[in-house]
């Protein structure tokens, strides 16, 4: 698998409202995100941090899986 690109949380907040999601709050750093596909609500809490975590990376790609497909997933973060 490629190896994950770094990207700050402003980076992942403004990639996934082009792809539908909308940002519902913020409190302090960290911004909540929610997408609603097929009568189901997604959420999604991003930091906003100058560099985010890859474990904290992995774990937003892991909620993101429930939501976008694979290939999108990898256009977006890898």
């Amino acid at each position: 698998m490629p190896r994950l690109r770094q990207v700050s949380g402003k980076d992942i907040v403004s990639l996934l409202t082009k792809e539908g999601f909308r940002k519902i709050r913020q409190k302090g750093s960290h911004v909540r995100l929610a997408l609603k596909a097929n009568d189901t609500f997604y959420y999604i809490t991003v930091p906003l941090h100058s560099e985010v975590d890859r474990g904290t990376l992995k774990s937003i790609i892991r909620s993101l899986e429930r939501c976008l497909n694979s290939e999108k997933i990898k256009e977006l973060f890898y």
